[in-house]
């Protein structure tokens, strides 16, 4: 069965490109640009897996992160983060609100496709 994958990013061509590197490898992909409508469309769509960009106009992505992990028809789904202001701190305060994963941008095609094999289920 085809993995369904989750891309919340606010910036089009970042958006566009996890999107077409993702159809490439063969998964289903739900591009989400607008970071209110993230947890509707997650228990919509269910997905296997969320890319989550941290900085979204009007809500942060640790926030969406902490939402997801206490909702329990979003609780299970891995959440790989992906920010470009990474600072010192900001993986640990990440991973604490619930990410299983993180990238810092720019990302790199393979690592990238690394760390969505690592988290998404058997």
């Amino acid at each position: 069965m085809t993995k369904r994958i989750m891309v919340v990013e606010d910036n089009d061509l970042n958006r566009k490109l996890f999107c077409d590197v993702l159809k490439t490898q063969g998964f289903d992909v739900e591009p989400v640009a607008d970071g209110h409508k993230v947890l509707d469309n997650a228990r919509g769509a269910v997905p296997d897996l969320i890319i989550m960009d941290i900085q979204l106009p009007g809500v942060s992505g640790v926030d969406l992160i902490e939402a997801a992990k206490k909702d329990p028809a979003l609780c299970d789904i891995p959440v790989l983060a992906v920010t470009a202001f990474a600072a010192k701190g900001d993986e640990e305060r990440i991973r604490e609100a619930g990410a299983a994963g993180y990238l810092s941008k720019p990302v790199s095609i393979i690592p990238f496709m690394n760390a969505v094999k690592e988290l998404l289920p058997s």
